[in-house]
């Protein structure tokens, strides 16, 4: 290992900060939406976004890798969801209800997972 350069597991380490920061918006933005009348905002969500796209790159090649593709993967599956689901809402309101409850708690769970998994070290599965 070259001196001076951190190794994976250190950076891995050194990433975690970021990491619980990201996690923690998520957590927000995902409780939001499943307790009615406490939408945080997309805000939350985007700048959570911004931080996983811009850090990505240093994970590489640690297992924090893992979770960086896991976060964005889970914003950008829910907003497409989110997105095809909301005519459902114009046309039936309780079928929309059900679709974005299902998504939301979905999310939550991706979020709750991935911090369990974070929180013990380890990499997250695709």
């Amino acid at each position: 290992m070259n001196e001076g350069f951190p190794g994976p597991d250190t950076r891995a380490e050194d990433l975690k900060a970021v990491g619980w920061v990201s996690y923690l918006l998520h957590l927000i933005v995902a409780v939001g939406a499943v307790v009615p009348g406490a939408q945080p905002g997309a805000v939350l969500l985007l700048v959570a976004l911004v931080i996983d796209l811009v850090k990505r790159s240093d994970a590489e090649g640690t297992w924090q890798a893992s979770h960086f593709s896991w976060r964005i993967r889970t914003v950008v599956w829910a907003g497409v969801l989110y997105v095809v689901t909301a005519p459902l809402w114009v046309l039936f309101v309780l079928p929309g209800w059900i679709a974005w409850s299902l998504i939301s708690l979905w999310f939550l769970y991706r979020i709750v997972r991935g911090m369990v998994a974070m929180n013990k070290s380890q990499a997250l599965d695709a």
